[in-house]
């Protein structure tokens, strides 16, 4: 497993808009572009496992449709079980064939995901925390569902976890712009060392 030169750990809840930041973070760092960065989910390959064990479509899970939803809470569960083996299973899983220098993890979920990078990569991981409004995730097509919602997979770094980037994501593109320069500031001055 190569080290990265800098590695973006990603959290917030659900229709917060993770998915969007790290794409956004990596077509505007100037240059950076998919030859040098890299975009991994932590769901992956927990999907792609679920999947292949309880006979499902993979690419209808790895999307945002009802599909993936409708198997959201017994996904949930199964994953649970197999960090409480190996609370670094999934974090090895998404990082052992990467070779480029930026990692941009997109979406931590739990404080053993967010220990592990800081005690394999501590020197270049940053956290942050994606925040939007209960009215904008509505807007986006989220509602709570009980199992889900209040389960570890999305209360879990609610607490005890100090970010170091915390982004708004309501849906104002100059609020989120003002937000988003120094961050693309800060990796634009690391890669360059």
């Amino acid at each position: 497993m190569a080290a990265p030169a800098l590695l973006l750990l990603f959290s917030g809840k659900r229709k917060s808009g993770k998915d969007f930041l790290t794409d956004t973070v990596r077509s505007r760092s100037g240059g950076l572009g998919v030859e040098n960065c890299a975009i991994l989910r932590l769901s992956a390959p927990i999907k792609e496992q679920f999947a292949k064990e309880h006979g499902l479509d993979l690419e209808q899970l790895l999307g945002s449709s009802g599909y993936k939803e409708r198997y959201r809470a017994e996904m949930i569960r199964w994953g649970e079980e197999k960090r409480a083996h190996d609370p670094g299973y999934f974090c090895r899983l998404i990082v052992k064939d990467v070779t480029v220098p930026v990692w941009l993890i997109s979406d931590a979920r739990r404080l053993t995901d967010v220990e592990w990078f800081r005690t394999h990569f501590a020197a270049v991981t940053q956290t942050v925390r994606v925040k939007a409004s209960q009215e904008t995730r509505r807007q986006r097509g989220w509602t709570f569902t009980l199992g889900v919602d209040d389960a570890e997979s999305e209360c879990g770094l609610d607490e005890g976890v100090h970010w170091d980037w915390i982004l708004s994501n309501d849906g104002d593109p100059q609020e989120l712009d003002r937000q988003l320069q120094p961050l693309l500031d800060f990796i634009r001055n690391q890669i360059a060392q």
